[in-house]
């Protein structure tokens, strides 16, 4: 009885007819766009049922309102719209991925014409480094872009992605990844701007400013949703959704930290909850982290969306809720929005309603979490102006100057790992072997439409090199179907597999050199495929150790989602690049590497260990983090911040102005940066900076500040940098965000490891 009486207010106070002053019929509040945001959705929340409230906060599948191909939907269908979204509508709609923007507006004119009250749904899809449709273009994977420490590259990529993704009609994307993996064993590592939270934070604010633009009320924007909040890069043994031990200051010095950037200064409008715990308490029932710090500190005006099952982990997983109207409760109380596939939708209206009549959800609570559903569709002018323009989608999609992007972000981002004797690049060579299956790969990365295609290393180095180059591609041997890359799992003696080498082996033989390319196939990595070690497999390094017997130059090409333990490589062979997995147009850049038609310039923004019993190692750990075995170095096998270039770099005169600053001061650092190679060459000059003396442990070295600059043979140029409280600031022991005085040891160099110059910064009370 009190549940019916609470659905039929609303509905007695639509019986009366809205009119102005004046007594002419007019709009409904929330309808007329010349209201403030907030006084519209506070007079659309008082004409909604319970039920209707509770439908924003769900999420739809693509299929069950169109009909679907293999991924993308091919057309809208009346009746299951009918069927799903009713009167009372829906939050939004997911995997729809529609091939024609009209699929989209027939779904979103059911929704605006057919519900009772109009609300429009919200279309939500991945778009990682690149919209996720059909035929989109494909960025390399984000742990490369960032490879590129070029946050402007960064920032046109998201305006790329939006404008291909608002013009089929979608409205929000699934990102950025902005977790700091510490645990390269972890399968998503490639999703995300690598271990460092200072490059992480700049890279994940250009690309919530990219995806967002100026408006998202434009068709050329979309809402951009980080994830995964919060700490969920260092999950228990690199185990995806594994608990994360962490405390309190350290996740704020570091894995909060990027997400605040994405927040205060990015403005993200979404946010995905983690599926990890934390200290006992999982991120969806986590109030602390969604409601005290993400909203009341951080300022957060937009909705937090569960990682797909996320909120049943709690019921079913994590066991901290007694049924389904207790585990969504307690999420929407810690300040959590919308499900994603948790619960059936029959299931979950009644579980809030169950909720909602026991007293542990109150409606406030049930309001405040529609509001800012409400606020986000608002704010994308959904209610003016639901439908998408048509005729975009020919205009922007896949355009050549978005392929040309996807090019350039390639070429900035590929690593050039060892180059011993300047074997690299290849001189008007005659012939050439490439050997390897991944040479002919075109997988694009993880979340990639899985219809589309790069362009192969094999394929880019025969459009590279011209009729005058004969290459000669061998496979030299067949991958573990089941992924087994441990050096333990040698297969049986095979004649098939054999033949395969020994052609692979002629090949090297009848040519001038050798490319070969190593790494991670694509049922290794990714999300779901994590890892216990990080070794080739056996048969890479079967063929790679056969092929330096035939005493031919060999380049080494690594194509991979994460940093990997390759000791033997690194000390046998005299050339190795590392490109990741470097989108559509990733063949034609690497052939542009390897040939010498773009010089090399990217920098790794993760650590390579020598073995997984290093791991976690990344580079700005604490001072007693000392990696110190008797049976293992100390030291990385490639450091962050490393990277080669065909020519060199020489650093001199690092000034520090003023050299003493106070607490609130600013100080100018600046250092000369030359040219000393022959080629014209773009190097990455990078600052860290050390705090001497504090009040908490600090890292050996943080980054903070880093520029890409060109130079021709012989060119100076002056790299300046500001340091000021954001660089020199620690979490005290009172958990405040302070600057002490001290001194501060600034460094700057080419990488993590090779630091050319130093000085001191003195803060002073």
């Amino acid at each position: 009885m009190k549940y019916r009486l609470l659905l039929g207010i609303p509905l007695l106070i639509l019986s009366f007819t809205f009119k102005t002053p004046q007594g002419t019929p007019s709009i409904y509040p929330y309808k007329d766009p010349r209201l403030p945001i907030e006084k519209r959705i506070t007079d659309l929340l008082g004409r909604m049922t319970v039920e209707e409230k509770i439908r924003q906060l769900d999420m739809y599948w693509g299929k069950e309102v169109a009909n679907m191909g293999r991924h993308e939907a091919e057309s809208w269908s009346e009746e299951k719209t009918k069927a799903s979204l009713g009167t009372t509508g829906a939050g939004s709609i997911h995997d729809l991925y529609p091939l024609r923007p009209e699929i989209a507006n027939q779904i979103q004119r059911y929704a605006m014409e057919k519900t009772r009250l109009g609300i429009p749904v919200l279309f939500i899809e991945e778009g990682l480094h690149g919209y996720s449709g059909l035929g989109s273009t494909s960025f390399p994977i984000p742990l490369q872009i960032a490879s590129a420490w070029d946050t402007g590259l960064v920032y046109r990529i998201g305006r790329a992605i939006a404008t291909e993704t608002r013009a089929h009609g979608v409205d929000m994307i699934l990102g950025p990844v902005l977790c700091l993996p510490h645990d390269p064993r972890w399968g998503r590592v490639e999703e995300t701007y690598g271990e460092d939270p200072y490059l992480s934070a700049l890279n994940g604010v250009a690309m919530v400013k990219g995806l967002q633009g100026g408006d998202v009320s434009h068709a050329d924007a979309v809402i951009a949703e980080p994830k995964h909040f919060s700490v969920h890069g260092i999950p228990e043994a690199g185990s995806n959704t594994a608990p994360v031990n962490i405390g309190e200051r350290e996740a704020r010095s570091t894995f909060l930290y990027v997400f605040e950037k994405a927040v205060k200064e990015g403005g993200a409008l979404s946010m995905m909850a983690a599926y990890s715990e934390i200290d006992g308490i999982p991120c969806v029932d986590n109030k602390w982290l969604l409601t005290d710090v993400l909203r009341k500190e951080w300022g957060f005006k937009g909705f937090v969306l569960s990682d797909l099952g996320a909120i049943k982990m709690s019921l079913v997983d994590h066991r901290v809720a007694t049924d389904t109207a207790d585990a969504l409760a307690q999420t929407l109380k810690a300040g959590l929005n919308m499900q994603f596939y948790d619960f059936s939708h029959p299931g979950f209206i009644e579980a809030i309603k169950t909720a909602i009549l026991n007293g542990s959800l109150p409606p406030a609570t049930l309001d405040r979490a529609v509001r800012d559903i409400l606020r986000v569709k608002f704010l994308l002018g959904l209610f003016d102006r639901p439908y998408v323009d048509t005729t975009l989608k020919d205009k922007v999609f896949h355009t050549a100057v978005h392929q040309d992007l996807a090019l350039q972000a390639a070429q900035e981002s590929i690593c050039l790992l060892k180059n011993e004797g300047h074997i690299l690049p290849l001189k008007h060579p005659h012939s050439l072997a490439v050997i390897g299956p991944l040479a002919a790969s075109t997988y694009l990365g993880g979340y990639s439409n899985e219809e589309g295609k790069a362009i192969s290393i094999l394929d880019g180095l025969r459009q590279r090199a011209g009729a005058d180059v004969t290459i000669r591609y061998e496979q030299g041997y067949v991958p573990d179907p089941k992924g087994a890359t441990l050096h333990r799992e040698t297969p049986a003696p095979d004649t098939a597999a054999s033949a395969l080498l020994n052609k692979a082996l002629d090949a090297a033989k009848e040519t001038e050199a050798v490319i070969v390319v190593l790494g991670e196939e694509n049922n290794i990595v990714g999300e779901g495929k994590d890892r216990a070690g990080l070794d080739l497999s056996w048969q890479q390094m079967q063929l790679i150790k056969a092929l330096k017997a035939t005493g031919k130059p060999i380049v080494v090409v690594l194509s991979n989602g994460r940093p990997l333990t390759i000791n033997w490589v690194a000390a046998n062979m005299p050339a190795i690049v590392e490109t990741w997995f470097s989108g559509e147009k990733g063949g034609l850049a690497i052939a542009d590497i390897l040939l010498g038609n773009v010089n090399p310039s990217g920098k790794l923004p993760m650590t390579f260990p020598r073995s997984v019993g290093q791991i976690p190692f990344y580079y700005n750990h604490k001072p007693t983090s000392g990696h110190h075995y008797v049976d293992e170095s100390d030291t990385p096998l490639f450091p962050f911040g490393h990277g080669l270039s065909y020519t060199s770099f020489g650093y001199d005169d690092l000034r520090v102005s003023p050299s003493k600053i106070p607490a609130n001061g600013r100080a100018r650092i600046s250092v000369h940066v030359h040219n000393t190679g022959n080629i014209e060459g773009t190097e990455v000059v990078q600052l860290y900076v050390r705090d001497e003396i504090s009040s908490v442990t600090t890292p050996e070295k943080a980054l903070k500040g880093f520029a890409r600059v060109t130079l021709r043979p012989g060119e100076d140029k002056v790299v300046t940098f500001t340091v000021g409280p954001e660089h020199l600031s620690l979490w005290d022991r009172a958990m405040r965000r302070v600057v002490e005085p001290g001194t501060f040891k600034i460094m700057i160099g080419s990488s993590s490891n090779d630091i050319r110059q130093t000085a001191d910064l003195e803060v002073i009370k």
